[in-house]
């Protein structure tokens, strides 16, 4: 290992890397700061020829990179065999160091682990927040899981498998006190009586890690097993419990098929990203069925392909079993030397692949749509706590009012439209920080000669501010927000006046990727909110939690304005589609919708049930069925 420093006798000396002395070959970098912290973990094919790359006049990267590159006052690099080698060395110092620009799996509460101690002589079963370093002597943890979802996997082990759920540590603790209701109820064998040997609970916590990896064919049989021999021992009560968990698991079984063309294993990884932060969703299927999934979540400050080399790479390297087939969403560079880490992970072959149709198409948008989910999710939530909710909330407060107030109520408003047709505007209303989803109201841009947001946006604002105290509407709110720029802030400000409120008033202003950027004050003032760039004299945790504050309100407002903006649509061409056919005015579609619903359900319809519909004659039947069944028709 080799060590080069910063010299420091002025402040004009220049970083002196010496660089001639650091070889050409694969390798694993550490960059430190003033402090001796490890910031950054990198790996190379040719440590030379990366580290130029950072130690030159004018280094080339995003606004994270030139800010890590800024800190830099120490680097080390370790030589490795390969470039193998090196990505997996990587994964394990990011691991151990947690580098602050690194892509890193975020420990969330909200995200929790089944942790099983299969180190200890009496495995548990226990809920773990993050994955902790008893992995190395053989604990497995699955997951992270949405905390509801760990609650019912919980509750469905205890259902199926006898298995302890106090807090007795054995074999410290056999003999000391009595067995516990569970026992005498069938869910527990009862170790802590000490007539149960180590290897003979220990198995029946292996039958838990065998469902929690979807081996179910065997668990299956055993049960059914267990049940017949319960009952030639005319042990019926025995029998009837093991007839129960029997059912219970078939039932799981049954919910979890997925149609697929294999019944083979695999993992299907779906990305979903809004601007600020990325979630990474892994779908496990195991012989043909999902039995779960796994969340993880980044700032998206990198390119996904690197985000999805870095985060897989963390969660494969511990995970309690690699199927042989991956399904992903994209290529990407390193995807050969990535697949070479899991084979060696896995002791086995393992297949990436990008699905282009079929099966892994499907599989793979259900991926992504649960990706998108997620994130929806996360980002409404701002926060992992109330504290770190307040906190945001006082920061924004400060920035809107000084020292002189609190933000309580905000209003946000969005513009969606098609074209000239179908224009609405959204009002989303967050309370404390959290979505307060009664009170979001709608309105319907009244008809327009040309596409105007401007217009539609002081129509839907000056509309709302009409209405404030009313039933319906609430109270004034503390802000304001505005998707949008300085026009649409301009005429927001006008309505204000117009009807004579003084409320605050903020544009979220989007850079040209779509992603949050800034706020922007009516006087023109912006303040960026960019985590690596340093205009604000706010600290770069308190900008992450304002952006997520922010996109969270701005992607609702704007997918509740989209979402009214489609049904409008929706309806609109359904009217003009059945308006269309001839004889079917307002009257009959009404009759025809209130009837089928959809225009999918008419379609399907046969000639016999259209003219059952009240007010359709015969030849208008006939001529509704002959529009959606004509030769070469596509509706």
């Amino acid at each position: 290992m080799l060590m080069a420093k910063r010299e420091s006798m002025t402040q004009e000396s220049q970083f002196d890397a010496r660089l001639d002395l650091v070889p050409m070959n694969p390798g694993v970098y550490l960059m430190k700061d003033t402090s001796g912290s490890v910031i950054y973990v990198g790996k190379a094919l040719h440590l030379k020829n990366r580290l130029r790359n950072y130690f030159t006049l004018n280094p080339k990267g995003n606004a994270k990179v030139l800010a890590m590159i800024s800190h830099i006052t120490d680097f080390s690099y370790i030589v490795c065999e390969n470039e193998l080698e090196a990505l997996l060395l990587e994964c394990n110092l990011i691991k151990e160091y947690r580098p602050h620009y690194n892509i890193l799996l975020r420990d969330d509460k909200e995200y929790p682990y089944l942790r099983i101690t299969l180190d200890e002589e009496y495995p548990r079963v226990l809920k773990s927040f993050r994955v902790g370093l008893d992995i190395k002597k053989g604990a497995r943890y699955y997951g992270p899981y949405l905390s509801n979802n760990l609650k019912k996997a919980l509750e469905t082990l205890e259902t199926i498998f006898p298995m302890k759920t106090c807090n007795r540590l054995l074999p410290r603790d056999i003999g000391k006190q009595r067995p516990c209701l569970r026992y005498f109820i069938g869910k527990c064998t009862g170790p802590c009586k000490g007539d149960v040997c180590a290897d003979e609970y220990r198995k029946g916590i292996m039958d838990i890690c065998l469902f929690l990896e979807g081996r179910y064919d065997g668990l299956v049989k055993e049960l059914d097993n267990q049940m017949k021999k319960a009952a030639t021992d005319y042990d019926y009560e025995k029998a009837a419990l093991y007839r129960d968990r029997l059912m219970s698991l078939k039932q799981i079984m049954v919910k979890q098929t997925v149609s697929t063309s294999t019944k083979g294993d695999l993992d299907v990884i779906g990305i979903e990203g809004n601007g600020n932060e990325v979630c990474i969703q892994k779908l496990e299927i195991r012989q043909g069925r999902i039995i779960g999934n796994a969340t993880f979540f980044a700032h998206e400050e990198d390119a996904q392909d690197e985000i999805l080399e870095t985060i897989l790479l963390q969660h494969y390297i511990e995970a309690p079993l690699i199927p042989p087939e991956i399904l992903l969403p994209i290529q990407f560079e390193n995807m050969v030397t990535f697949r070479e880490a899991i084979i060696n992970l896995r002791k086995g072959n393992v297949e990436l692949r990008v699905p282009q149709r079929g099966y892994g198409k499907e599989l793979l948008f259900l991926a992504n749509n649960n990706a998108k989910q997620s994130l929806r999710r996360h980002t409404l939530l701002v926060g992992n706590s109330k504290i770190a909710t307040g906190e945001t909330l006082d920061k924004l407060s400060v920035i809107v009012f000084g020292e002189t107030g609190r933000l309580k109520r905000i209003e946000a408003f969005d513009i969606s439209n098609h074209g000239q047709d179908d224009i609405s505007a959204s009002m989303v209303v967050f309370i404390d920080g959290k979505p307060h989803k009664s009170s979001y109201r709608l309105f319907k841009i009244k008809q327009q000669e040309y596409q105007d947001d401007y217009s539609a946006m002081r129509q839907a604002i000056t509309r709302r501010l009409k209405r404030i105290g009313e039933e319906g509407f609430g109270e004034n709110p503390d802000l304001i927000f505005v998707d949008g720029g300085k026009g649409h802030i301009t005429v927001a400000k006008e309505s204000l006046e117009e009807t004579g409120n003084v409320i605050a008033l903020l544009g979220m202003v989007k850079d040209n990727r779509h992603r949050t950027r800034g706020l922007l004050f009516p006087d023109g003032r912006m303040i960026d909110l960019s985590p690596d760039i340093e205009t604000t004299g706010l600290e770069r945790e308190e900008k992450l939690g304002l952006l997520r504050l922010i996109s969270a309100i701005q992607d609702e407002a704007h997918r509740f304005a989209f979402q009214f903006t489609k049904k409008l649509s929706k309806k609109r061409n359904m009217k003009f589609t059945l308006e269309g056919i001839e004889g079917i005015g307002p009257a009959r579609r009404k009759e025809l919708l209130t009837t089928f619903s959809s225009l999918r359900a008419i379609e399907q319809a046969s000639l016999e049930d259209i003219m059952n519909v009240k007010g359709i004659t015969k030849a208008v039947a006939e001529a509704v069925f002959n529009h959606f069944h004509k030769e070469g028709n596509t509706d």
